[in-house]
């Protein structure tokens, strides 16, 4: 029988799972739905869509990972499954994080207002920025593969050790895991920097626009006013999932390390999967289109379930022969 901390994970993994993919699939099937009616394709769409697909993949393999964790930590290691496994994690979150920055530069050069000459010059040739950073992190995902081909051996060689030599192993191999780890984490850091600078200044030509706006004395009613706070939000929740997931993931790598056997160090995987599931709602809510068409979704969904209800309510009133 589960323990009741396993029960707990499980529990929180699962209600993550089911809103992550839920609000990806539906992204990915409404863009597609477009794509193929329309026979063409924004950027933005084209983004969003490849996002939804990555964070699909990424949320499969992460609860598979974590459920075998959460069961039998002993079969996870003992069977060889981590390390395959760990492979398709970090090629998924590896795609979904550049992906997330693409979108930040696409939405920084779409909406964002500043007059500097640079600004301009990218914002011309934007789809080429984009495809640019695309191709940028294909090199940038060989070289994390190398690392962790390097990164796999050495952990999964600790745990298969008996824990009279596990000491000693550590203390001996100390320099080389952090090195592995710390390179890892530069990887992962270039993707979040550029995501981070992209929101920030979003931001700031977000502030400063409302700003203007009431420099010239248009009311908190107006719609612009109304929008550009609405998208303020938005980007204020972006930036804090974007900066636990990023926080989680390196607080996993060496917490999940130094802590394998603590069921309690497991949570701090469920951090991980907050982004990937909480991200996709903000998506939904701050596109028209798509909140639009989840709104449609829901409303058929009540007319069916009330339509459903009424009809079960009336066959219990017809008499017997009628039933």
């Amino acid at each position: 029988m589960l323990a009741g901390l396993d029960t707990i994970f499980l529990t929180l993994l699962t209600a993550e799972f089911i809103i992550g993919m839920l609000g990806n699939v539906f992204i990915g099937l409404v863009n597609c739905s477009e794509w193929v009616r329309n026979r063409e394709i924004s950027l933005a769409d084209f983004i969003l869509t490849c996002l939804a697909i990555s964070r699909i993949s990424q949320l499969l393999v992460s609860s598979f990972e974590s459920f075998m964790m959460g069961l039998s930590p002993p079969f996870y290691s003992t069977h060889k499954l981590a390390k395959p496994v760990t492979l398709l994690w970090r090629i998924t979150n590896h795609l979904s994080t550049w992906f997330t920055t693409c979108l930040s530069i696409f939405y920084l050069f779409k909406i964002a207002q500043f007059s500097h000459s640079l600004f301009l010059w990218l914002r011309w040739r934007m789809n080429r920025v984009v495809l640019a950073i695309l191709v940028f992190s294909l090199f940038i995902l060989l070289f994390d593969l190398l690392l962790l081909e390097t990164f796999n051996d050495f952990f999964w060689n600790i745990h298969a050790m008996d824990e009279s030599n596990l000491t000693l192993h550590i203390n001996e191999s100390k320099t080389s895991y952090i090195k592995t780890l710390v390179l890892l984490s530069i990887s992962y850091i270039i993707p979040i920097v550029l995501s981070l600078i992209s929101l920030l200044l979003l931001f700031l030509s977000l502030v400063k626009h409302i700003r203007n706006l009431k420099l010239n004395s248009m009311g908190s009613r107006d719609f612009s006013m109304q929008a550009h706070k609405k998208a303020i939000k938005m980007v204020v929740s972006f930036l804090f999932l974007f900066t636990v997931h990023f926080l989680s993931i390196q607080l996993s790598n060496w917490i999940l390390f130094l802590f394998w056997n603590n069921k309690s160090a497991k949570f701090i995987m469920l951090a991980v999967y907050i982004f990937p599931s909480g991200h996709s709602l903000i998506l939904i809510l701050g596109n028209s289109r798509l909140r639009q068409t989840a709104l449609n979704v829901l409303w058929h969904l009540k007319s069916f379930l009330k339509r459903e209800k009424t009809i079960s309510s009336l066959q219990i009133n017809l008499p017997e022969p009628f039933q």
